[in-house]
């Protein structure tokens, strides 16, 4: 199989795009597994997910990373596998179902663009007008517990994850709920009825053969 329509085989088993900020290209989410396929360095990727999802998200990176050297069309293919096996990992970790990554400039709700930028910035005054009075003492207790968590050693993992706890935790209540169960990054895609790592079992298959190929020459 060329790597064309390696490229086309894959691209045929991807799901329909998804509905909340860390499915979208822009997103944290998927900036970091860039980061994490650019540098090498996985750990990046890792803060994403729970534990039992290490070792496939581990296997997938490993294989893209193998058949990113067939050339750049191989490479566009296999970065999407990636990126798409760390969301549905992430998603499948609280319990909301995956639908797919959504392209750049995808709309964003304003609250969650400027949770973001607070963080980023370390100041969240362009979020205090889109809060409700009662709940922003509650909100901005949360901004500064993610804040003070915020600059951990990307290989200091336990640290990663906790930074993720709190920046879950500010995400949800910016958004208007109280509690932190479903999706972190924003918006609400319904759970599907099917099974995700169905969706996924052929791309990943075919990443595999040519991850295997790859290493035979």
């Amino acid at each position: 199989m060329s790597v064309i329509d390696f490229a086309r085989s894959l691209f045929a088993t991807l799901v329909p795009v998804a509905e909340a900020h860390c499915d979208t290209a822009d997103g944290p989410a998927v900036t970091d597994g860039r980061r994490a396929l650019a540098s090498g360095n996985l750990n990046y990727a890792l803060k994403w997910i729970p534990a039992d999802g290490e070792s496939e998200l581990r296997r997938v990176f490993a294989q893209a990373r193998t058949v990113r050297e067939l050339g750049p069309d191989a490479a566009e293919v296999a970065d999407r596998l990636f990126l798409e096996t760390l969301v549905r990992i992430h998603r499948a970790g609280e319990g909301v179902g995956f639908t797919g990554i959504q392209p750049s400039g995808t709309e964003v709700e304003p609250v969650v663009l400027a949770a973001d930028r607070a963080l980023e910035t370390g100041d969240d005054s362009e979020l205090r007008p889109l809060v409700a009075d009662d709940r922003w003492p509650e909100l901005h207790r949360r901004f500064g517990e993610a804040l003070a968590l915020r600059d951990f050693d990307v290989d200091d993992l336990a640290a990663g994850r906790e930074y993720l706890e709190a920046y879950v935790h500010f995400f949800k209540y910016a958004e208007g709920e109280d509690h932190d169960h479903g999706h972190a990054c924003g918006g609400h895609a319904p759970a599907d009825a099917h099974d995700p790592h169905a969706e996924h079992a052929h791309g990943a298959h075919l990443l595999e053969a040519h991850a295997h190929h790859a290493h035979a020459h």
